[in-house]
């Protein structure tokens, strides 16, 4: 049985919010509670399916490392958001690499419950392609981004896709990304010194506030004007 306290926290989920009475007390009776370490694996490219996630207290990196060690980041999974419900869609194994960032604490929805649920009630699966057509959004938009977009405005546009949980937030309650300028770069595929530059630039404009692996938004409004501007290239 899931805490009251968390309860009232997924009710901030977009997803969430809209599900019928019984799928919501389903997750609520059936989901586990699970905790992991710093870097402690939740599952692999490759794993079999085993349930689907949300994070309650600290942070996922949503990625792949190739057999050379390198790191492609695609998301970093913050409360209250959802992950891993690709497989149960497609029923192949998982995509991509799913590792705490951070200590934290992690719902999970064991697959025989979710599988059964959505067996009694085939209509519920129009929920699950919501879930997944939310992530399927936000990497058309990304696609349309680095095809139409200079790095300006690809950065302000992460920005924001954060701070709003990537569609999961049913408004942007928090200024504060906790990200290091590393994974920045790693997601919008550039170096380091170049996201470097451009948040240095946001900074000397009051736009945001850099300390270390924090960004805080001082003007969102101005953010939000940057990434909807029509490129200079």
């Amino acid at each position: 049985m899931l805490e009251s306290i968390y309860i009232d926290h997924l009710e901030h989920n977009v997803w969430f919010t809209q599900l019928p009475v019984l799928f919501k007390d389903f997750i609520v009776n059936s989901a586990v509670q699970l905790h992991f370490d710093k870097e402690q694996t939740i599952f692999h490219s490759g794993d079999v399916f085993n349930g689907i996630y949300a994070v309650l207290e600290g942070a996922v990196r949503l990625g792949y490392i190739d057999i050379h060690g390198k790191a492609a980041v695609a998301a970093i999974v913050e409360p209250i958001m959802w992950f891993g419900e690709i497989s149960l869609v497609d029923a192949k194994p998982r995509s991509h690499d799913a590792i705490a960032t951070q200590k934290s604490l992690i719902l999970h929805i064991p697959s025989t419950a979710l599988q059964l649920l959505l067996q009694q009630h085939p209509v519920f699966w129009y929920h699950i392609a919501q879930l997944t057509s939310q992530k399927l959004r936000f990497a058309f938009l990304e696609l349309i981004s680095i095809q139409t977009q200079n790095i300006s405005q690809r950065l302000a546009q992460r920005l924001l896709f954060i701070l709003n949980g990537y569609g999961n937030h049913l408004s942007i309650e928090k200024n504060v990304i906790h990200l290091s300028q590393e994974q920045l770069a790693q997601m919008l595929t550039c170096s380091r010194q170049t996201i470097n530059q451009e948040l240095q630039a946001l900074e000397q404009q009051n736009i945001l506030r850099l300390s270390f692996k924090k960004i805080e938004i001082l003007n969102l409004a101005e953010l939000h004007r940057i990434a909807h501007a029509f490129p200079e290239f």
